[in-house]
């Protein structure tokens, strides 16, 4: 039996939630989701400029998980781009 979750403090409630390649219907695109939670490492680490530890701090985690789910994110990004995927941001 998998560790519950634990509780990660999000402050990013994004505007939008589909992103996707201009010009192509979002019905015949594969759609990646990516969990708020990644959304919020994203942030903070590149647009805010913060380092890891005070990312993982301010998201109420250990540093080795703040990575973990910033890996996570980086990867989906990166094949949504790659493959002309659209971006889900799930709530």
């Amino acid at each position: 039996m998998p560790r519950p979750k634990g509780y990660r403090k999000i402050c990013f409630s994004p505007r939008v939630f589909y992103f996707k390649p201009q010009g192509v219907p979002l019905r015949n695109l594969k759609i990646i989701e990516i969990t708020s939670e990644e959304a919020e490492a994203l942030r903070l680490k590149n647009i805010e400029g913060l380092n890891q530890t005070d990312c993982a701090k301010k998201m109420h985690t250990s540093q080795s998980t703040f990575q973990r789910i910033l890996s996570f994110a980086y990867k989906k990004m990166s094949r949504a781009v790659v493959e002309g995927c659209a971006i889900k941001i799930k709530r």
